[in-house]
């Protein structure tokens, strides 16, 4: 069964009770069937994540049941790696779905449940207890300066065996199960549909709708479709006669967002859904009929063009095993080569929208992003592949366009595959 299905006229997502269903099975599969080799590459006997309600670690967040919107109170999750595979056990006032309740005795809420951990470690007597603290990775960084403490004091000498548990934090957060791939399709395919729909005369009406409206336009759309951005949607506009404007160090559109849209305008969006706890991002671009057209100047077709391949050359370079930074650097190298003039900037995506795992370039550092781009590409992940070229359009008088392309992509032994195509035309409004 399609976790997306497709309704009348666009794809839709199912209820909620049916995603959070989804959702459990998909987390009790991960902790049976991934998460023991991922904890076995880190070197990791004892993962302990702990949160309290409104201030949770993200990693705690995607293993909690679908059906708790936050942590209750102080909850610890501890994962023991055996040669069972591994044990989930909760260290929580209230059962934590899949895990196992660890704290029986009702000592009250705070000293009684970190001697019950104290009283775990002792029994599991782990080499190396993973906490998520981290340098490089925001998303594996979660453990707050109080429950540090707090653990610590607890553990007492046992404290000198935790250890960052970056590697896995990050691992988990960046390996999708083949259903969730298969999840990230029809969202894919419903973003882009959304897109075709933003971007049509049903919404663009021409010398009235700004690039404004439109974003708030997907934003309304999104939202009443059930499934939310997790970013505000943006839309900008180029135009013939107003050059790109430098701006952080790079060049951007400078048509203002609440100038209406005219013929001969090239728009481009940015948009991001939220769906069954993964998120996508999507970039694509439409072009304004003027009178007597039948497609895009033959300037912007080419720019268009040269994105593929620029697409082309940076999934090439996607290889398991390089780090981030020496996936840009082959891409930004074969482009060269070529005489694309680009920036590469993918991410991860998955339980996050900027996922945790190997940055590949971003835009403002082509050179290569110390820390998150020293990460290895893995199988079985997922990126947004997003990136832009810069070229001149004879029929707008040589001026520069910049032209930005993001989709979603998929990394797994059968290679790379986009998660619903990509956009090798532009969508017209005329």
């Amino acid at each position: 069964m399609s976790l997306v299905a497709p309704g009348p006229t666009r794809t839709v997502p199912p209820p909620l009770r049916v995603q959070a269903d989804v959702r459990d099975r998909w987390l009790t599969q991960r902790l049976l069937d991934v998460l023991p080799g991922l904890m076995d590459r880190a070197g990791i006997d004892l993962w302990i994540v702990a949160g309290r309600e409104y201030n949770e670690d993200p990693v705690l967040a995607t293993l909690l049941p679908a059906s708790w919107l936050s942590a209750r109170r102080r909850t610890i999750l501890l994962l023991h790696r055996s040669d069972d595979g591994v044990t989930p056990a909760a260290v929580s006032r209230y059962p934590v779905g899949q895990f196992l309740p660890a704290w029986t005795t009702g000592e009250g809420a705070g000293g009684g449940q970190w001697a019950e951990v104290r009283r775990f470690v002792e029994q599991a007597d782990p080499r190396r207890i993973g906490i998520d603290v981290s340098e490089d990775f925001a998303l594996a960084d979660g453990l707050s300066h109080t429950e540090h403490r707090l653990l610590t004091e607890a553990l007492g000498p046992y404290a000198e065996r935790l250890v960052s548990a970056e590697r896995l934090a990050v691992s988990w957060l960046e390996t999708r199960l083949p259903e969730e791939i298969d999840a990230l399709r029809g969202m894919n395919l419903l973003a882009h549909q959304v897109i075709a729909e933003a971007f049509s005369p049903a919404v663009v009406r021409v010398g009235e709708t700004t690039a404004l409206d439109v974003a708030w336009w997907i934003r309304q759309r999104l939202h009443d479709l059930g499934v939310e951005p997790w970013f505000q949607p943006s839309v900008l506009l180029q135009r013939a006669g107003v050059p790109l404007a430098e701006e952080g160090g790079t060049l951007l559109p400078a048509v203002p967002a609440d100038a209406e849209v005219l013929p001969g305008d090239l728009l481009h969006c940015d948009v991001g859904l939220s769906c069954l706890g993964l998120r996508t991002d999507t970039q694509r671009n439409a072009y304004v009929l003027r009178p007597g057209e039948t497609d895009a100047p033959a300037g912007l077709r080419a720019a268009l063009a040269a994105a593929n391949r620029l697409q082309d050359l940076t999934t090439a370079a996607l290889v398991p095993g390089r780090t981030g930074n020496e996936v840009l650097a082959a891409a930004r190298a074969a482009a060269a080569d070529e005489g694309l003039d680009g920036d590469v900037y993918s991410h991860p995506i998955g339980y996050h929208g900027h996922g945790a795992g190997p940055a590949i370039g971003q835009w403002d550092q082509q050179q290569g992003v110390p820390g998150a781009g020293d990460h290895p590409v893995h199988l079985d992940t997922a990126y947004a592949l997003e990136l832009a070229v810069r070229r001149t359009v004879p029929e707008w008088g040589g001026q520069c366009v910049r032209l930005g392309l993001e989709e979603g992509i998929a990394l797994t032994g059968d290679g790379v595959e986009y998660l619903d195509g990509r956009q090798t035309g532009f969508l017209l409004i005329g």
